[in-house]
């Protein structure tokens, strides 16, 4: 069974690696042609010939605007075949956008699953990514054995839309903590300490978390290669701006975090690794 892919990120290419390893044929696409080559996989000239070659497809790509170029655009799925098929999106999409993709991929008679993952490059070459499901729970069940090769736990959560909904109340403390730990570190360095001891005492005390741990090398190399971008979060938290006002909750934090990493964007570093946001607290 042939797969298809579309999306070629930093993300999306380690889930293509990881794919390919367990044995999955894959048939691929990318904007850019170039970065799909490497892979060794047959590489479709355009997302309507893609999923010609296939019945379901995985979709990861910066946010809903190219979510909705690759699906309903010009050359998009569904001027190819694409009755009958299954779209799996894994962007961090707008919720709106995974709402409206659903219904509107039904009128084609395709299917659509609101499909996010947690987690990033290193979690995704060893298969440990956490996938956020909406849409119907048949199509969830018939590709889980899919999921399940890159993926150590599978959430189905109910209609289209919910998945990208919990992935950006993720990033909410996702985007918060990194940006808390930066601000602390540059802070501690400015009094005075070195920056080993104090990553070192962060991690005993109250700055121990999964997300220190993945970055602290980041933190005292400097060295902010990409696994997620500023870009990338910035845009996540400003989705979640708009979940707060249609669900009419408040946030203290949710502006000032994301208008954190707006500053690193202006300094631009918006294509840097997300923990890039310490260097606008740093004072060099």
């Amino acid at each position: 069974m042939r797969i298809g892919f579309a999306g070629l990120g930093h993300l999306g290419k380690e889930i293509a690696r990881r794919l390919i390893s367990e044995g999955i044929e894959l048939v691929v696409w990318n904007r850019t042609k170039e970065k799909a080559l490497d892979l060794g996989v047959p590489v479709a000239d355009t997302p309507a010939d893609l999923i010609k070659q296939v019945d379901r497809v995985f979709l990861i790509v910066f946010d809903s605007q190219a979510s909705e170029e690759v699906i309903f655009g010009k050359g998009g799925f569904v001027e190819g075949d694409v009755k009958g098929k299954t779209i799996i999106d894994m962007t961090t999409n707008h919720y709106a956008y995974a709402e409206r993709a659903y219904q509107e991929l039904k009128k084609y008679g395709a299917y659509y699953l609101d499909a996010p993952v947690l987690g990033s490059v290193v979690p995704a070459q060893k298969g440990q990514l956490v996938m956020l499901v909406g849409g119907d729970k048949e199509k969830y069940e018939e590709n889980l054995p899919l999921f399940e090769k890159f993926c150590r736990k599978i959430y189905y959560v109910g209609k289209a839309g919910n998945g990208t909904k919990l992935k950006l109340i993720n990033n909410i403390v996702l985007g918060g903590i990194m940006e808390i730990l930066a601000e602390a570190i540059a802070i501690g360095e400015l009094a005075g300490f070195d920056r080993e001891l104090l990553i070192s005492i962060l991690s005993e005390g109250a700055g121990k978390s999964y997300i220190l741990d993945v970055k602290k090398q980041k933190l005292l190399d400097e060295d902010f290669s990409t696994h997620f971008s500023v870009d990338l979060i910035y845009k996540d938290l400003h989705y979640a701006q708009d979940l707060l006002r249609d669900v009419k909750a408040f946030s203290f934090a949710l502006q000032n975090v994301k208008e954190a990493y707006g500053k690193a964007r202006s300094m631009g570093l918006g294509e840097l690794d997300f923990s890039a946001v310490y260097k606008i607290f740093k004072r060099t």
